[in-house]
């Protein structure tokens, strides 16, 4: 788990409420139902219809991934492909069907079976970077549903801010009600940036941020995939391998 998201929400909101605070002002006072459910009920619908329902689904099973999910790291597929470029190298190809069925990672066990089946390279090359790239779509799919919402969110609460102004219009005659409701009319102005800066916005980066990861690990999977089945030395697999990997910090500071 990466706690990223959960922490720089948190410290969003922390630095909000502490301001209020210093200020003088009361936090609970834009906790106000009406605006709350305008802006967020209203954003999630402006999401729904401008998408299909599928990827409003998508997007609510990415949710979970957005707030607890980590990044995946190339670096134990790298020590994974070495160690039965390896066992083929010594043994055979076919000598790696029984490690296959322990690995983990069902995408490189797809990919090594495929290859230990006598796949063609190209073909086999193409099939697996085809199933990156519909990873990578479903993904930006996801995405995409909360960067949409982040853009709906501050029209909605000026929509808000305008219903509220309205009642405010109505309400003249009675000028010891105008503070109180023209304050609650600007809180779903607030609630929609709010929301679309802090929520809406960095969820969507973050799960593109998490695609890019997963993707890039797959992608160095299928190099090593096709590096074992090619029948590269082990020592030239690693270092191919590594060339996809961000440096060491003692590389970084020896550079």
């Amino acid at each position: 788990m990466d706690p990223a998201t959960i922490i720089g929400i948190v410290l969003a909101f922390v630095a909000i409420f502490a301001s209020m605070i210093l200020e003088g002002g009361n936090p609970m006072a834009i906790f106000l139902l009406p605006p709350l459910l305008l802006v967020f009920v209203g954003t999630i619908g402006a999401g729904l219809a401008g998408g299909l329902l599928s990827d409003a689904k998508k997007s609510a099973a990415a949710l979970k991934d957005a707030f607890m999910g980590a990044p995946t790291s190339a670096d134990e597929t790298v020590a994974t492909v070495v160690r039965l470029a390896e066992s083929a190298r010594r043994e055979g190809l076919l000598a790696l069907e029984s490690a296959v069925q322990d690995i983990e990672d069902a995408f490189l066990r797809q990919g090594l079976q495929s290859a230990i089946d006598g796949a063609d390279p190209e073909e086999l090359r193409d099939i697996l970077y085809a199933q990156i790239d519909t990873k990578r779509a479903e993904d930006k799919r996801a995405a995409k549903f909360y960067a949409d919402m982040g853009g709906y969110a501050p029209t909605i609460g000026i929509i808000g801010t305008v219903i509220g102004l309205v009642h405010v219009l109505e309400n003249l005659s009675e000028p010891a009600e105008l503070g109180h409701l023209i304050a609650g009319a600007f809180v779903a102005t607030l609630w929609g940036v709010l929301s679309a800066n802090i929520l809406w916005l960095p969820i969507a980066s973050r799960l593109k941020r998490l695609s890019e990861s997963a993707c890039h690990q797959m992608e160095v999977a299928v190099e090593g995939v096709l590096a074992i089945q090619s029948g590269t030395s082990p020592r030239v697999v690693q270092e191919k391998l590594q060339s996809f990997l961000p440096p060491a910090p003692a590389q970084k500071e020896a550079a």
